[in-house]
Order: structure tokens, then C-alpha cells, then sequence
């Protein structure tokens, strides 16, 4: 008998009248009746932190190391009733500053107990935390201020001059700027010129503790965070994530770890480094406070993660594939000899005590010697790296799938199953999904095996896209998201992710490239006729097949002493060199960030033509096809590109 992991509560449908056909809805084996019902005394995030500060108040919550004689040392704590003080303090000041239940916050800057402060007493005073981060393009921190009205901002020290540059003119709507640390006299002087009030976070305590408030807790309802994600091109979208659907979530997690004999306690400690502006982070830290237990920030160098894991032996880490392809590429040698057992049926227990004992001990004992469970989203982790973290951490490690709209994990894999790996795990708890057809990608719910878009319904989803009722009507139709990855549902209820709708990736590192965007900036340079550009989501970089410009070619070689055909000057390394240069300008002139620049060329001198099936009649690149012709090319240069970066 297989084991199954999701249960189909209803059938799939054959398309008609021009609707697309759309799979069977899968549930979680403890939703297939109905959703289980919320935890009665926690429907807000306020009540997830609130609850544990009555319950644990002297167990370790917010853990950060300090910077002493040139050097960091090891980490302090504040226990869950510090933290509240402080929380209650900042919410006072907050108000004594004029804000109203419902305005938004902003907090902007690198994971740290400040931030986890100021967007709890947002919570206990009904305001809306909105994350700005800078990753989503130069003008985006402006952008989300003014998209979101956001009345005042808590920033770190090292964020203040982008916050106060005269090109972030929504700046200017600022009440007060109040630093996680403090501000230079330059800083407050700019501050005053734009009529904002410029705090230190001890002055903001100060004021608090002079002005107390009574709180007003937020009801379900309420919203809870705008959080700005990426889009395809364009401006950033603010999900709205409510109150509830954020209790929603956290209970789901809970029922869902309650399966397992592995008992989560207030002993627990989460290190934290994927940026708090993300969902990921942010829903691990709510889980982790509705148990009460620590969660320690890593000290802002993520080259110098390993530090910190040394010092703060964690439990529990959580991380973007690229994370774990770096600790993967230092430590090789130990894998081949457990792996055997685990493949020869051996539970993770008992495959080979004696390796884990030996070879393993130093793997465990570099990432802090205590994990117990790793969990990988953001991106699809390659089998290879998950094979190796399974078998020498000596934890669990599972998979998620989800996205800012669906609140964190819509998919969540279970511990020590082998046959998830590569795959992303079941629905989770409050969740439902299912498989729509995309029939110009040739993708058929109904079909074998059954691929379609994912689509998801459910309790823990976004409300809705903020000012923006097309889009968020575009997105959600008969109350299903459309998320715009391809996903494959395995026989025993397992969903694997295996394409993008609108041929957007990830890269390892977790970050969204939109290709034919690339694909119009980059085809402006001179050199290039035309260019695909190739991403692999296992890969942190670009690679392009550069379709050459005759005529501007054959400049460059004449200009540079070069004889021969326009064939033979295309195999020249001179000219490929020249044309990573070429293109790296045009990108530095788009301001494209460094992760959308073309690491590495392949030079092609005819046209991408109809007769090899590599473009439609419109002449749209057939992504899958090109990817098939130009393979092994590729899989040269991205090992050529590895041994560079000394992978």
C-alpha cells in the first residue's frame, strides 16, 4: 500500500466552454473532513505574543550579540516580560506622536530585537507594520512609503541616509524617524529640514514611559502587515495579511508538528537571518513566540554565519537554498557511506550510528551541534544539496512551497520521509490545492502525469493586493490565487513545483528574475542580434546564448586586429570577454541589480530560427526547446563559471 500524505476532497473537471480543465482539490489528512477549529483564546498576532508573555514571562525571547572591543561576543537575551515592557513603552510613543489605530508603520533595516519591538506594539495598538526593504529596486523604499501612507519609520543606523535622501522625497510625509540605535547630529539636522521628529530608540522609550497608553488590541479582522513583494516589472504589490489569517497560520503549524514524536519546547532557538521584510522569516518568529521560545539575530554578515551558529546552537535554521549550497560545498567527504543505508531502508535513527558518531559529529558540530530541523523555501532546493544536509546535520530537513499571498507555507513536507525529497511536501493544514491547465504550455491537470498552475484557497490567505482591486482580481478567480508556478502532484499527494507560468524564476538565493524583461534590456546592447537569457533555480547566477550582430562584430575585430569569417571570430575568447563587458554596461545604465547581470555567454552566429523549432511563428522563444539544444553548452559554462567562484 502506498502511503498517502493529502487527501482529494473533490474531482477534477474537464474544461468547457473555453474554461480550462482543473484537477482534483487536495487537502491536508487532517483537514479532510473540514479545517480544524482556530484556538479559541489566540484570532489576532497580538494574541500569539501577548499569550506567551503571561505564560513564559522569564523564558529567553529576543537574542542579539553585541559589539565589544572591535569584536562580537556572545549573545544577550531579554526574557518575554523585558521585551513586553519594551513593546509597551514604544506603542505609548508611538501614539504620543499621533499615531491613530489603522495608520502604517515602517520599519526598514536588518533583523534585529528593534524590529521585532516595534512591529509587536504596532500590533498591540491596532497600526499596520509595513516592511520597506531596498531589494526590490532603487526607488522602492519611496515607493512603498507613499503607495502605503506610512506615517513613521523605525530604521537602522546604516539605512537612515537612504531614508533621508532627497530622491526618497515621500520621506517628507514623516511624522518621526526613530533609529534602532541612534542618529548623528548630520541625521537629525537632515530629519528637521524635511519636518520630521528624528528619535533614538532611548529617547522613543523615554517618551513612552512619560506618555503611557492603554493598548488597543487588534480585532481578527484588522490588518495585520502590508508587505511589499516583487512583481514581474513594474512597481512592488503590498500584500494585506490580516490579523486572523496570521493566528490561522500558526495554529496550522501547530496541528501539523503535533503529528510528529519530535516535540517543539520553550528550549527551542531559531537563528534568524533571512530578512524579517520576507514572509518566511516573519511566520517562523510568530511560531516561535506562540511557544515561547528564543529567537537569536545573526549579527549582519552572512559570510560570517558560521560564527554565529558556533556561538548561539540553534535548533532549528531555516534558509534560501544558496544558505545550504554553501555549507554543502564545504563539507563533502562524509556523505556516500550513510547515504547507502537510508536508500537501503533504514529508518534515519538507526542508519549507521557509528558514522554519525564519527564523520557527522564535525558537519553538527559546525552548525552548532544541537539542530534538530532545517527547513529550505524561497526556492527549490536540488536533491543533491537536500541528500547531503539529510544525511550529515543529522536533523530533519524539509521543504516548503509558498508565497507572501498564501502567508508562508501552502505546502509543507514531512520529517524523515525519503520519497519527498525534491518535492515540496502536502497542502498545509488550512489550505487547499489544486491544478489548473495551461494549455499553450501543454500543461493537463487530467493528464499523466497531472501538471497544472497551482492555485490555493484556503484560511491562511492574503486579503487582497492594497489600491490595487485588479490585480487582485486578476489573481484570485472563484476564490482560487493563481500563484504562476507549474506544480506536478505525485500518486501519493505530494506536490512537486516544476515551471513558472510567466517564465519568472528564482534563483537560489531567492530572489524573482523576470527573463523576457532581461531579455529587453540586455537586447539593446549594440553586439547583440538577440539574446536568451537562462536561469536555473539551483544556480545563484545568469547565463545568456548571444545571437552576435554581424556588422558591430566584425567592427570589433577589425578595430582589434582580428582576420578571419564572421563564424571564426564568434569562437573567439576575446570577443566573448568583450561582450560580457558590452552587457554588463547596459545593465549598469538599467540600474538592473546584481543578480539580473549575465555571468557567462555562449556566442551564436545565426538567428534562433522557426525550421529548428526553437521560436513560434510570432517569433517568442520556446524556452524549453532552446534549453534542450543549447544544453550542453550550458552545462559546460555553468561548470566552468563553479570552478571561478571555486565552487
Amino acid at each position: 500500500m502506498m502511503k498517502l500524505f493529502a487527501a482529494a476532497v473533490e474531482e477534477g473537471k474537464a474544461g468547457e466552454n473555453g474554461k480550462p480543465s482543473v484537477g482534483p482539490v487536495y487537502r491536508n489528512l487532517l483537514s479532510k473532513n473540514e479545517f480544524p477549529s482556530p484556538d479559541p483564546d489566540i484570532s489576532t498576532a497580538w494574541d500569539l505574543f501577548s499569550v506567551s508573555v503571561k505564560k513564559y514571562p522569564d523564558s529567553k525571547m529576543l537574542g542579539w550579540r553585541e559589539f565589544v572591543n572591535g569584536k562580537y561576543g556572545g549573545y544577550q537575551w531579554k526574557t518575554y516580560k523585558q521585551a513586553n515592557e519594551e513593546v509597551l513603552r514604544i506603542g505609548s510613543a508611538l501614539r504620543a506622536s499621533g499615531a491613530e489605530p489603522g495608520c502604517r508603520v515602517g520599519v526598514y533595516g536588518a533583523n534585529c530585537p528593534e524590529w521585532t519591538v516595534a512591529m509587536e506594539a504596532c500590533a498591540a495598538h491596532s497600526l499596520v507594520c509595513v516592511p520597506l526593504y531596498d531589494t526590490l529596486g532603487p526607488n522602492a523604499v519611496n515607493f512603498i512609503i507613499d503607495h502605503a501612507e506610512v506615517d513613521f519609520v523605525f530604521v537602522q543606523d546604516k539605512k537612515v541616509n537612504e531614508l533621508l535622501n532627497p530622491s526618497c522625497n515621500a520621506a517628507g510625509r514623516l511624522k518621526a524617524v526613530v533609529c534602532f540605535t541612534s542618529l548623528t547630529n548630520e541625521h537629525k539636522e537632515k530629519a528637521a529640514e524635511l519636518g520630521t521628529k528624528p528619535y533614538s530608540w532611548q529617547e522613543f522609550l523615554v517618551m513612552g514611559k512619560e506618555n503611557p497608553t492603554e493598548i488597543v488590541p487588534p480585532q481578527p479582522f484588522n490588518i495585520c502587515t502590508i508587505m511589499y513583494t516583487s512583481g514581474t516589472s513594474g512597481d512592488p504589490k503590498g500584500v494585506v495579511l490580516t490579523h486572523e489569517t496570521v493566528a490561522n497560520f500558526v495554529r496550522g503549524m501547530d496541528l501539523f508538528m503535533e503529528q510528529f514524536e519530535d516535540k517543539m519546547t520553550v528550549d527551542d532557538v531559531y537563528l534568524s537571518f533571512l530578512p524579517l521584510a520576507h514572509i518566511l522569516d516573519r511566520m517562523i518568529e510568530e511560531y516561535f513566540f506562540s511557544k515561547g521560545a528564543s529567537v537569536g539575530y545573526y549579527h549582519g554578515d552572512l559570510n560570517a554565519l558560521r560564527d554565529d551558529l558556533m556561538e548561539l546552537k540553534p535548533t532549528f535554521l531555516a534558509g534560501v537554498p544558496r544558505v545550504f549550497e554553501k555549507i554543502h560545498e564545504g563539507m563533502q567527504e562524509f556523505l556516500l557511506h550513510k547515504l547507502a543505508w537510508m536508500n537501503m531502508g533504514y529508518k534515519q535513527k538507526y542508519s549507521s550510528p557509528l558514522a554519525d558518531l564519527l564523520a557527522f559529529r564535525k558537519v553538527k558540530a559546525k552548525l552548532g551541534g544541537r539542530l534538530r530541523l532545517i527547513v529550505s523555501g524561497g526556492a527549490p532546493l536540488s536533491s543533491e544539496v537536500e541528500e547531503f544536509l539529510r544525511v550529515t546535520c543529522c536533523a530533519f530537513v524539509v521543504q516548503g512551497y509558498g508565497l507572501t499571498e498564501t502567508c508562508g507555507p501552502a505546502t509543507l513536507g514531512f520529517p524523515d520521509e525519503m520519497c519527498m525529497m525534491g518535492a515540496v511536501g502536502a497542502p498545509a493544514v488550512y489550505n487547499e490545492i489544486r491544478l489548473e491547465e495551461v494549455p499553450d504550455m501543454g500543461y493537463n491537470p487530467l493528464g499523466e502525469p497531472p501538471c497544472g498552475e497551482i492555485c490555493v484557497k484556503g484560511k491562511t490567505m492574503f486579503a487582497g493586493y492594497y489600491k490595487n482591486p485588479q490585480l487582485t482580481t486578476e489573481s484570485i478567480q472563484d476564490g482560487w490565487f493563481h500563484t504562476g508556478d507549474i506544480g506536478q502532484i505525485l500518486p501519493n499527494g505530494v506536490i512537486k513545483v516544476i515551471d513558472r507560468k510567466k517564465n519568472l524564476i528564482k534563483l537560489s538565493q531567492g530572489e524573482y528574475i523576470a527573463l523576457e524583461h532581461l531579455e529587453n534590456v540586455f537586447g539593446i546592447t549594440p553586439i547583440v542580434d538577440d539574446i536568451w537569457v537562462y536561469g536555473d533555480s539551483f544556480k545563484p547566477m545568469l547565463v545568456a546564448v548571444v545571437v552576435l550582430h554581424e556588422e558591430n562584430a566584425m567592427k570589433w575585430a577589425n578595430a582589434n586586429g582580428y582576420k578571419g569569417s564572421f563564424l571564426e571570430i564568434c569562437c573567439l575568447e576575446q570577443l566573448r570577454q568583450h561582450v560580457l563587458l558590452e552587457l554588463k554596461s547596459t545593465g549598469e545604465r538599467n540600474k538592473l541589480r546584481g543578480f539580473e547581470y549575465i555571468k557567462g555567454v555562449i556566442l551564436e552566429a545565426k538567428p534562433f530560427d522557426i525550421e529548428k523549432d526553437l521560436v513560434t511563428a510570432t517569433l517568442k522563444k520556446k524556452r524549453n526547446k532552446l534549453l534542450k539544444y543549447y544544453q550542453a553548452e550550458i552545462d559546460g559554462l555553468y561548470q566552468k563559471l563553479g570552478a571561478q567562484l571555486g565552487h
